[in-house]
């Protein structure tokens, strides 16, 4: 594929841009725009797209690029497609003796061959002094953790010791590169329509039954709660309902009543039955199938199978086609007074060095800070008390990340967005904060894919209501893997409405989990756990906060500054721990 020269502008400027820089030969490919990345990236620098692709095009990019660093201010983080043609519609051609130097074809003019070293006279706020020691630093004291798994363990490839890799003393420097952008789909980031009218979440629950009937609909010929109604008794019967309500009789059965767009009807599980520990899995408002045989009066149907919309068990999930890595993490709660800095620069550092050359990219999952009022007396555990200095801060944090990573995130409860789920991504002014690394943000949930990968993204507020109505050997804090479990088999990341859990009514139920992802990832409740659930790799990646006055009364012990580091070509997991 070849890349132009974008041709916005004034065409006095693209005259004297070419005049300066040469035209691209027809037919010949140009510049490729990931050697652009790695330029910039080793200077310390991050830029638009567009940037990248007018720099792409010109005949000699790699003076260009030279050009243009040495122009912008010294606060200059990310380079503008503005700051590109400032310098080529003035700068005079470059020296063809300077370029000449260069040992190597590709290596910056006046950069020795293999150094990582920013020049002094392009340092920026996000490398002066502290960058080019990044690239040579040693690792850190991460180490490869087992952390909490199910019986798949075996299959996640983790150990309790570090890697040898963790006991060189000068690591070498990553490699630069340009992953492949993430395609994104379930954003409702301004297509949100709610209302919060009554008919709304009708519209709703209406979408979420039409939609989750459909993935129950190969299993059994249901039909409506209407049409059941006037059957004759004993008949067989079968229908596909929204849990409407859940009680026990007398004698110790279960009655559940079932709804659909035609009405209600009651439905019975024999306690003596198999499939009467299947009640226990059951939340109000998700939808699952039932057959059985009418009473003699047809006012009730007695359950002989139970089904959940579920995972297949033939389900096999889709891997990368090279070695790339994704590190996937949550709830960092800059602002603070427990957020652990420390930590999270040990991690950064860490990301730089030769160890981590595959991790091309970096998932957050929410709570990008701590917010404000988000529980009573919250403000007595803050360190930064202003929600945008709280942004600004974090962004800060990020810069410490390699510039060519690709980074992709969605909101949590404790960020600055409404809390009904789903949640549309950061405004306008909070994404121009958090600008400097060219993040890709967008709504919660979310699904992300990368190499091929499609990793679902949800921050995980339903996990408490999951928690707390299950039985604990079905989802608990200490292994929240499982509950997330329970949410791959009801194919909704938020099936119970109700309780802490807000739903705000849209024209589609956007929680519905439509496609079986390859990876489900999740934060919320600061445990770390992860498992495979009919072959979806399912984590919750802990937190960075240590424990705060609020979580130790309410008896919340965190997992601080783990790292899980999935190989996306075979789904198999490390953990790193910063802390």
């Amino acid at each position: 594929m070849q890349y132009a020269a974008t041709t916005s502008g004034s065409e006095s400027l693209r005259f004297g841009m070419f005049l300066t820089y040469g035209v691209p030969k027809v037919g010949v490919p140009l510049e490729r725009p990931s050697r652009i990345v790695q330029l910039l990236a080793a200077r310390g620098y991050n830029a638009e797209r567009t940037a990248v692709t007018l720099l792409a095009g010109l005949d000699d990019p790699q003076a260009a690029v030279e050009a243009v660093v040495e122009s912008i201010a010294d606060d200059t983080l990310r380079i503008t497609t503005d700051d590109v043609r400032a310098v080529l519609e003035t700068d005079p051609a470059p020296d063809p003796a300077a370029l000449e130097s260069s040992s190597t074809p590709g290596t910056p003019s006046g950069t020795p061959t293999g150094s990582t070293e920013t020049p002094a006279s392009h340092t920026t706020a996000s490398t002066a002094d502290s960058q080019p020691k990044k690239h040579t630093k040693k690792s850190s004291s991460a180490v490869e953790i087992g952390g909490y798994s199910d019986s798949t363990k075996a299959a996640t490839n983790v150990s309790s010791t570090p890697s040898s890799s963790d006991s060189q003393s000068s690591p070498s420097p990553r490699a630069t590169r340009s992953p492949e952008p993430a395609e994104i789909s379930g954003d409702i980031t301004g297509r949100s329509t709610g209302t919060g009218e009554y008919k709304q979440f009708v519209t709703t629950f209406r979408d979420r039954y039409e939609r989750l009937s459909k993935l129950l609909g190969g299993r059994v010929n249901h039909r409506p709660a209407s049409a059941i109604q006037s059957m004759a008794g004993g008949s067989e019967a079968e229908m596909i309902g929204l849990v409407n309500d859940i009680r026990s009789t007398a004698s110790g059965h279960w009655l559940i009543e079932l709804e659909d767009t035609t009405g209600t009807f009651p439905v019975l599980v024999m306690k003596n039955r198999d499939l009467a520990e299947l009640v226990d899995d059951l939340l109000l408002d998700e939808c699952i199938a039932v057959q059985g045989t009418l009473s003699d009066d047809a006012g009730i149907m007695f359950v002989d199978s139970l089904f959940f919309p579920d995972v297949p068990r033939t389900f096999r999930p889709s891997t990368a086609d090279r070695h790339v890595q994704a590190a996937l993490i949550s709830d960092v709660h800059v602002g603070s007074q427990e957020f652990m800095a420390e930590a999270w620069n040990r991690f950064a550092d860490w990301l730089h060095t030769e160890e981590a050359e595959h991790v091309e990219y970096l998932l957050i999952a929410g709570d990008m800070v701590e917010g404000v009022g988000v529980y009573p007396n919250q403000d007595e555990e803050l360190d930064i008390i202003d929600i945008f200095d709280q942004y600004e801060a974090f962004s800060e944090h990020l810069k410490s990340v390699p510039g060519d990573m690709e980074i992709v995130m969605v909101p949590g409860n404790h960020d600055a967005v409404r809390l009904a789920e789903p949640q549309p991504g950061f405004d306008e002014e909070l994404r121009s904060i958090m600008s400097a690394h060219d993040c890709r943000i967008t709504a919660n949930p979310s699904t992300v894919t990368i190499e091929g990968v499609s990793v679902l993204m949800y921050h995980g507020v339903s996990l408490d209501e999951v928690i707390a109505e299950l039985p604990e050997d079905k989802a608990s804090y200490n292994e929240p893997h499982k509950a997330m479990y329970q949410l791959l088999k009801k194919r909704h990341v938020a099936p119970q409405y109700g309780g802490k859990m807000r739903l705000a009514p849209e024209t589609k139920d956007y929680l519905v989990i439509d496609d079986v992802p390859d990876i489900f990832h999740t934060g919320h409740v600061h445990k770390l756990g992860w498992g495979k659930y009919h072959n979806v790799l399912a984590v919750n990646s802990g937190c960075w906060q240590a424990q705060t006055a609020f979580q130790k009364k309410v008896n919340i012990d965190p997992d601080v500054a783990h790292a899980p580091i999935v190989d996306l070509d075979t789904l198999r997991m490390t953990v790193r721990k910063f802390a």
